[in-house]
């Protein structure tokens, strides 16, 4: 499973989202070297088993969804989205 990896314009979160666009959760910074995987939709039952956290970098816990779903984790760019205003 390929997930797009997309942060949140607050900058505290970073959204997942699969290839067709369903939401598959977010990973989010709580506090410094704390980040927390909370699956959505699809992925709930996906990673249900899972370890979700803490994680001591974004990159950590992104590795974490790619072993556990053996699929990629690509972070977008903001100028990257489908959906931008340009």
């Amino acid at each position: 499973m390929d997930i797009d990896v997309t942060r949140k314009p607050d900058g505290t979160a970073w959204l997942l989202t699969d290839l067709l666009g369903r939401a598959m959760g977010y990973v989010e910074d709580r506090a410094e070297g704390e980040f927390m995987i909370y699956p959505a939709g699809q992925a709930i039952e996906t990673m249900q088993a899972m370890r979700r956290g803490p994680f001591g970098s974004l990159d950590a816990a992104l590795a974490e969804i790619e072993r556990f779903t053996r699929g990629t984790c690509r972070r977008v760019v903001d100028d990257e989205r489908p959906d931008s205003d340009d």
